[in-house]
């Protein structure tokens, strides 16, 4: 069956009204079509602003140079966030301290710690530094949760500014995980300046440096640079490297329930 371009647009769009992700492979199948006419579909509709290109398929419309507020971020492939932070979690032994930064993917690290002795968490999360809060009260964890001075950002649940960063000379982590806002052209973004310092300062101060990113990032540019991806311990995604990237690949681990 032979569908028209509006056709196509309609099957597109209701597909990403019920699922998070969409893929090209999946929609050139279900349509009998090449993935070079679905790729320049979802290029015509992300014109329009009906959705948001990432590596091999589309999500919801997200407008990249508006950063969004931080309940909504966290709504926003939440599984993905979930499964990546998970996997994070394992990466942390007892005695270490480790930097988390504001972002709604760090911000579920806590959840999935449990066992853990002798830990200190220096963030400029507040919804982190609650959430690892909550561990030390149940019992998951001991040790202490060092929340950074600065000042607030309520819409995104965070501090930042130079006292952040007078706080952070002064410490040594043994492991930084980070959040971003994009990945393109072997650089590490992020949406607010301030808040980008703080992560760029946290990597200086750390000997390993993991980033946790949802696929929705690869390829997308936001406002301010955190890093260079050659800075980076680890990328814990839940896609796989981009093939034009290989000179990352070998930073790259896809986690468990990730995008084949």
């Amino acid at each position: 069956m032979t569908f028209s371009k509006l056709e196509r647009f309609h099957y597109i769009l209701n597909q990403l009204l019920e699922k998070q992700r969409i893929s090209v492979g999946d929609i050139a199948e279900q349509l009998e079509v090449a993935p070079e006419t679905i790729r320049r579909d979802l290029g015509e509709l992300e014109e329009r602003k009906l959705l948001t290109r990432v590596h091999g398929g589309a999500v919801h419309f997200v407008n990249l140079r508006v950063e969004p507020q931080f309940k909504r971020k966290m709504d926003m492939q939440k599984e993905a966030k979930r499964q990546i932070a998970k996997v994070a979690a394992s990466r942390i032994i007892d005695g270490d301290t480790i930097g988390v930064d504001t972002g709604s993917t760090t911000v579920y690290l806590a959840d999935y710690l449990d066992g853990l002795h002798n830990l200190t968490v220096v963030t400029n999360s507040l919804a982190a530094a609650e959430r690892f809060n909550l561990a030390l009260e149940e019992g998951r964890i001991t040790g202490k949760v060092i929340l950074l001075g600065g000042i607030t950002n309520p819409a995104q649940a965070s501090v930042a500014g130079s006292i952040t960063i007078e706080w952070l000379n002064k410490m040594n982590l043994d492991k930084a995980f980070l959040s971003c806002g994009g990945i393109k052209d072997g650089t590490v973004f992020d949406f607010d300046m301030d808040e980008s310092l703080v992560s760029s300062k946290m990597l200086e101060r750390s000997g390993s440096r993991i980033l946790m990113a949802d696929a929705s990032k690869i390829g997308q540019q936001s406002f301010y640079s955190i890093c260079g991806m050659d800075e980076l311990s680890e990328v814990l995604c839940d896609g796989p490297c981009p093939k034009d990237w290989p000179e990352y690949e070998q930073l790259w681990t896809v986690v468990e329930g990730g995008i084949e």
